[in-house]
């Protein structure tokens, strides 16, 4: 009959001291280029600056109106078909101007409108006024109204509504028939975006050029989210909710990149395998989905109550799927 095997005991002089560990590296990506977004979106001249460029304005404005008279009126003394013909395209591009112009105004009124509405929505929901979240609940019907996209929600609603007797049940009912499918197309730009500016910043390696791709996507971004609940914001709008976007985000401390996202992005020590290039495009990546989830809030004319607010670390894993690896 056999022995059973003894076991093998190794004896260790001394245990490992943690003072001899290699230092964590503190180079971790940041994301500088969205950081340099930020920047460039929160900048302000002061008052100077702004008077002067106010000044600057005026006088090209003036010269080249002056500039395009004596064009128009010394071309009808040589020649009259030519003179009228320079006399006919000043003033469409006068007209061009003004339809610009009319459009960012609208743009401005309709942002506001959005706004105004999300605020009255919360006071009736905060005072339990009825009668008023009726009213907010009408102006999201007339609002979403030519939107075949809202179709189905709007009919259930006006089905449903006369039943609700409380103004917090009304306009969850609301937020929940007229919103959820713009909710669900907003993700997917926001997901979108957030895939852009992860590959380009990754792939990329010219200088400035994920600063640039950066800026571009989120002001596109930006731009179509509000277009799908209803803002459809102009070039100067759209510059203006990234503004707001980046203040919010700022006031909240929300832009500065944290250990729990870098843990959402790609779960435990994953970045610290990746090259530096590549881990820059993933935290611009998740940096651009926390942007588009404060564009969401900002551009909804309804505060997130019976809807989910979109979560960062589940837009990011819906982009980025394939691009790095859960191990």
């Amino acid at each position: 009959m056999t022995r059973p095997p003894k076991p093998f005991l190794q004896e260790i002089d001394a245990a490992p001291d943690p003072a001899s560990a290699p230092p964590v590296p503190d180079d971790l990506p940041n994301g500088q280029a969205m950081q340099a977004v930020a920047a460039l979106s929160q900048r302000k001249g002061g008052a100077l600056t702004r008077f002067a460029l106010w000044a600057f304005g005026a006088l090209f404005t003036f010269a080249l109106s002056v500039s395009a008279w004596d064009f128009v009126t010394s071309l009808l003394a040589r020649n009259l078909i030519l003179g009228w013909l320079a006399f006919a395209l000043v003033a469409v591009a006068v007209l061009a101007a003004l339809i610009l112009a009319l459009r960012e105004w609208a743009a401005f009124a309709r942002l506001a409108q959005i706004d105004g509405l999300r605020d009255r929505a919360t006071s009736a929901r905060a005072t339990a006024n009825l009668p008023e979240a009726r009213r907010v609940t009408a102006a999201l019907t007339r609002l979403y109204a030519a939107r075949p996209d809202t179709a189905w929600g709007r009919a259930r609603l006006a089905e449903r509504q006369a039943e609700v007797l409380d103004a917090d049940a009304l306009l969850s009912l609301a937020e929940r028939e007229l919103l959820g499918t713009l909710d669900a197309e907003a993700r997917l730009v926001v997901e979108a975006a957030a895939r852009q500016v992860a590959t380009v910043t990754a792939l990329v390696p010219l200088a400035l050029a994920d600063v640039a791709v950066a800026l571009f996507a989120n002001l596109r971004m930006i731009r179509q989210i509000a277009q799908i609940y209803g803002g459809r914001s102009g070039s100067f709008g759209s510059w203006r909710l990234l503004r707001r976007v980046f203040a919010s985000l700022v006031a909240t401390g929300a832009v500065a990149l944290t250990d729990d996202l870098i843990g959402s992005v790609a779960g435990g020590g994953v970045l610290s395998k990746l090259s530096r290039r590549f881990g820059e495009g993933v935290v611009n990546g998740a940096l651009t989905a926390r942007i588009g989830v404060a564009a969401i809030e900002l551009c909804r004319p309804l505060p997130f109550v019976a809807q989910d607010r979109p979560g960062v670390s589940g837009l990011v894993s819906r982009a980025l799927a394939g691009l790095v690896s859960r191990g």
